[in-house]
Order: C-alpha cells, then sequence, then structure tokens
C-alpha cells in the first residue's frame, strides 16, 4: 500500500475504514476498506480530516473485490434472475419469479474449493418464489491474481458445459382435475375440508383446479359437489 494525497485518489482502492463522526448523529464508517474512490468521495472525506490516504497499489494482474465478485456474478446468474448492485465485494442474487431452483452441485463444488473466493448458494431442486435470495458472491481477500479468477471460471464453465451454475425455472401454468373420495364427504356427513387445501397448494405453484368431483367408497357413479 501507498501513502497518496486525498485529492489524487480517485480511482484508488482504500485499505481501511473511514469513520466519520457527528456528535448525535453517527459514529460509523463513512466508506469500508476496499471502497474505490469516486470524485464525489473528495469532499466527505476532506471533512473527515483526511488530507492523505493509503490505498492499495494495483496492477494489471490484480483485480479487486468488486471485480472479482462480478465474474462470480456472471457465472451464477441467469435470465429469471436480478442482481444487486455490487457492495463491499459481495453481490446478491434475487428470483424474478416463482420457479423452481436448479444448483449445479459440481461446479459450486469447484469454486468453493478454489480458495478464496466463494457463491453462497440455496439448496436446489426447491421452490422460491419472486423476491426470493438465491445466492451471494464474493471473494475473501480485497484483491486476487487475476489468473486465479480466470483459472477458477474456465474450470466451472466446463464442468457445468458452458451453463450458469444456478438456474430459475418459472412455474408454468397448469390445470388440475381432483377427486375427493369418501361416503362421509360424498353423503354430505362432513364438511369437505382437504379440497381447498388442495386448491391452495396448486395455486401456490402456479396451477389450478380446472374441476373438482366427488365419489363415494363404493364406486358410485362419480357426481360434481352441489
Amino acid at each position: 500500500m501507498k501513502l497518496i494525497r486525498t485529492e489524487e485518489a480517485v480511482g484508488h482502492v482504500l485499505c481501511h475504514d473511514i469513520t466519520q463522526i457527528i456528535k448525535g448523529v453517527t459514529k460509523d464508517a463513512v466508506f469500508r476498506k476496499g471502497h474505490v474512490v469516486r470524485e464525489e468521495d473528495i469532499p466527505v472525506l476532506m471533512s473527515v480530516g483526511k488530507d492523505h490516504l493509503y490505498v492499495w497499489e494495483k496492477d494489471d494482474s490484480m483485480l479487486h473485490e468488486n471485480e472479482a465478485a462480478e465474474i462470480l456474478c456472471a457465472l451464477c446468474k441467469d435470465e429469471n434472475m436480478e442482481r444487486s448492485e455490487v457492495k463491499e465485494g459481495k453481490i446478491e442474487l434475487t428470483a424474478l419469479c416463482n420457479g423452481l431452483l436448479k444448483v449445479n452441485r459440481e461446479a459450486l463444488f469447484c469454486i468453493n474449493s478454489f480458495g478464496r473466493m466463494m457463491i453462497a448458494a440455496r439448496h436446489g431442486n426447491f421452490p422460491v418464489k419472486k423476491g426470493e435470495k438465491l445466492a451471494g458472491t464474493r471473494i475473501i481477500p480485497l484483491v486476487i491474481e487475476k489468473e486465479a479468477m480466470e483459472q477458477a471460471r474456465d474450470q466451472a464453465l466446463r464442468v457445468s458445459g458452458g451453463r450458469s451454475i444456478l438456474r430459475l425455472l418459472p412455474f408454468g401454468h397448469k390445470k388440475a382435475g381432483v377427486i375427493t373420495t369418501g361416503n362421509e364427504v360424498f353423503y354430505g356427513r362432513i364438511q369437505d375440508t382437504f379440497t381447498p387445501v388442495i386448491e391452495e397448494k396448486l395455486k401456490e405453484y402456479g396451477g389450478e383446479m380446472a374441476d373438482h368431483i366427488v365419489c363415494g367408497d363404493d364406486h358410485e357413479p362419480l357426481r360434481k359437489p352441489s
């Protein structure tokens, strides 16, 4: 790392948190370690007494955590997912629709076994709802070798056959016919409380109950409920 004048810090990466203290209002980090300094940040940094900053000496062979997170995100995201803005080296993926989440476990294991990088994902083969978080991607250190990220990406793509590590399969609109059995329901001795449960379950997965009939235990002709 090196010490530079704050006015010359645009585009550089902070080596440590910068704390802002306003009595009765805030006492917290206004910029976190790893933040890439922008032009609009300069007045804020100067206001907290930072005339000079310690920044990372980055070269073309290294990637900042935000850049590395973009690579991991691209390996995971499909068209039915929405990504967050990169924040402190982390990107989150969220479902854009209700569907079934599929996870290529082998490719996920490949990335997470590399060291210094990780993809934290929900279990595959489970239904998810629109707006639910599916995964988060980041590297562990602040910077990482570009070669290491390229190697991890190439291996993961080879294992996955070029497909994204995560896939969200939208639920299609399906129609279902429901047959309720039992003399107690057929003859109206008790109220049918189970069929409404089935109907709600169908709706949860994007389906609808198109028809419903009731039959008794003695194989009487089927009839629709009154």
